[in-house]
């Protein structure tokens, strides 16, 4: 009997301190100010992001807008079923992951590499206006830089067909090859958003203490030498809380890039499962249909991000949570 309830109060989660709900309603008297500006955000995600959760059971009914929530037939597992049945989605969650995949591989060292280059430029005047530069992409519309690409690489007149007729190839029609539109797709996103990326490990540079670079130099470390011993572990749970965070966005693959530069003749390499939610949810109507593929994509990335995790933990010793 004493060891059932030695083990049983080894096992009951702790219990908050006495005092833990008065020293709170202290704070929030002494800092009341701070605390209301929590509210707008409270209420933004309770608004935007927890209320359209109701919209869930649409998924496991036969949804008809005019009957509603309520009227609408309950028909359970009826569209995951046609879901995990249908040509179509298999090959939507194949270009999602094989999209996904290459942003992943060529795209997330892309801003640890670039940030890595401006911390080492020493003109000041020079590293701001490099940086200017390359944050500016991020700020136009994926309907802007669509536009930009299409005006480069059109066959007709386009500057990069233009360069490839001059070294004597044929033009190549990247935004109606199957083969190339992908590394459009991978092309046209890392050079929207490699700089704004940037910002982050430029900013996790400063958290790292200069005296072990004074360190490094007298035992002789060069430049190579301190980045790989001394930067890069530094800036190293910023880059695993990145990449975790990259894992649950897998599934999404840059649906707004993807609206707007593709067209049916590449459907078969760039439909990915937020354009075909799209199509088929405000083109066919298919409101259950669709609920049902967007509840699939919200639990595989949910799984990625405990899994990515869990990995982080188990391995480099770090991770969110």
């Amino acid at each position: 009997m004493k060891r059932s309830t030695t083990l049983a109060a080894q096992t009951a989660p702790p219990r908050r301190p006495a005092g833990y709900f008065r020293k709170l309603r202290s704070d929030v008297f002494k800092e009341w100010d701070l605390y209301l500006l929590l509210v707008p955000g409270i209420l933004f995600i309770l608004l935007f992001k927890y209320t359209p959760m109701y919209g869930i059971i649409i998924a496991f009914k036969d949804f008809n807008i005019f009957d509603g929530y309520a009227g609408s037939p309950w028909v359970g597992w009826k569209h995951f079923e046609k879901l995990f049945h249908s040509a179509d989605f298999v090959r939507v969650f194949r270009n999602t992951v094989i999209i996904s995949l290459l942003k992943l591989v060529f795209l997330f060292p892309l801003p640890i590499i670039v940030a890595l280059l401006l911390n080492e430029l020493k003109n000041v005047i020079f590293k701001r206006s490099v940086q200017t530069i390359i944050y500016l992409p991020h700020f136009l519309s994926w309907v802007i830089v669509s536009g930009l690409f299409i005006d480069l690489l059109s066959t007709n007149g386009g500057l990069v067909n233009k360069a490839l007729v001059a070294f004597g190839m044929e033009p190549v029609a990247f935004f109606l090859d199957s083969s190339v539109f992908r590394s459009v797709l991978v092309t046209s996103a890392g050079w929207k958003e490699t700089g704004w990326s940037t910002i982050v490990y430029l900013a996790a540079f400063s958290t790292i203490d200069p005296q072990l670079y004074e360190a490094a130099k007298i035992d002789g470390a060069g430049r190579l030498k301190q980045v790989w011993h001394i930067t890069l572990p530094g800036i190293a749970p910023i880059i695993v809380l990145m990449l975790i965070l990259r894992l649950g966005n897998l599934l999404e693959a840059g649906t707004e890039q993807i609206l707007v530069m593709y067209n049916p003749t590449v459907y078969n390499v760039s439909d990915v499962i937020g354009s075909y939610v799209y199509r088929m949810g405000l083109g066919n109507q298919d409101y259950s249909f669709t609920t049902a593929v967007g509840l699939f994509e919200a639990v595989i990335s949910f799984a990625l991000i405990l899994s990515g995790n869990a990995l982080s933990r188990k391995y480099l010793q770090r991770g969110i949570w």
